[in-house]
């Protein structure tokens, strides 16, 4: 059984092998009142809740295949047969890096990157599967590009995405208008995750230089270095939007997540160490500033109870053992006791 690794998945180098043809097999599906399981013809990668209140089990997942061709799927689940559906299936060069369904409830786009930033249509209403709309691209003197490993989308402004490359930019994109509203050499070495605080226009980055830094779309010649540790390449950042004090980083490798106040810089105000082995990924609660879950290599998903800063956190508040490593997980907005998380082949809904 394979598991990504905890930091996202760079681009596989020519000659290409040939496509794997992909056929969808029917959903297996096991079910009870607190946890619905379902599997994909493929090993996991990325997850995402949509934020439409239309079909409050609606997911996309993106396959991890050490090839040229993979794929993401769109399922949601049928209140009548009580099973899980397949609404619609692309195919994406590259296993994807990050996978994002819009914060507009009322949009049917979805976002990707692996080689570039992608938007899909799939449709809320009447699905009629899922197409390509766009491929953004800042380079227009090469034919080459940087491998993108992450982007974050705007909430207070959803035309604006927020995209991390290797090669040490950070891209502001309005998709709107199909142009980048602003590039900038955002750390010393690789970038790999951005992420929007609450508002439309400050962001944060972390690298493989292990500083996470903040910007501010108003004034983008100054930045602040608000923690650093030059040894240690940090992976993840994801903002509290109901507390934008408040930061989660995850280094490489690390069992643990820093949880980061941007009124006190340099020192995490607390580290969750409950893990056994390293995180592959923390979200914040969307209805709670106090809640966050992170999820990794040792197979758990921990739920923290942060609600006593700043007292240390000695233990997790919940916890759930999967049967293998967990490479993703998602918090649904629109029904705020379901965390989603995938793993091996298999995507699983928790009631927490």
């Amino acid at each position: 059984t394979y598991s990504p690794p905890p930091h996202p998945p760079l681009l596989l180098p020519p000659p290409y092998p040939p496509p794997i043809p992909f056929a969808l097999s029917p959903l297996v599906m096991t079910d009870s009142a607190e946890i619905h399981t379902f599997s994909t013809p493929w090993p996991t990668s990325c997850l995402d809740w949509c934020r439409s209140g239309g079909n409050p089990f609606r997911l996309g997942v993106s396959s991890f295949v050490r090839d040229y061709t993979n794929q993401f799927a769109v399922y949601e689940h049928n209140a009548n047969t009580g099973a899980f559906s397949t609404v619609g299936v692309a195919d994406h060069p590259y296993p994807v890096s990050r996978l994002r369904f819009s914060p507009d409830p009322t949009s049917p786009l979805i976002a990707s990157t692996g080689d570039y930033l992608r938007l899909w249509s799939c449709p809320l209403s009447s699905p009629s599967g899922i197409n390509l709309t766009a491929k953004l691209n800042n380079n227009k003197s090469s034919e080459f590009c940087a491998p993108l490993t992450s982007f974050d989308w705007n909430e207070a402004a959803p035309e604006l995405i927020g995209v991390a490359s290797v090669d040490t930019t950070c891209t502001i994109w309005d998709i709107n208008a199909g142009v980048a509203k602003t590039q900038l050499i955002a750390h010393d070495r690789e970038v790999y995750d951005i992420a929007f605080a609450r508002g439309s226009d400050v962001f944060a980055s972390v690298g493989a230089d292990g500083s996470v830094r903040m910007f501010d779309l108003r004034a983008l010649e100054h930045s602040t270095i608000i923690y650093e540790q030059p040894d240690v390449p940090l992976v993840r950042i994801v903002w509290n939007k109901l507390d934008p004090n408040y930061l989660a980083a995850v280094p490489y490798n690390a069992s643990k997540a820093i949880i980061l106040d941007v009124r006190v810089p340099s020192s995490p105000v607390t580290e969750l160490t409950g893990h056994a082995g390293p995180l592959n990924g923390a979200v914040w609660a969307p209805h709670s500033s106090a809640h966050i879950a992170t999820a990794g290599e040792d197979s758990q998903v921990l739920i923290w109870d942060l609600s006593n800063l700043p007292k240390p956190i000695d233990e997790a508040a919940l916890a759930y053992d999967a049967t293998s490593p967990v490479n993703s997980l998602t918090w649904s907005a629109s029904q705020t006791d379901w965390v989603g998380i995938c793993f091996d082949d298999k995507v699983q809904l928790l009631r927490v």
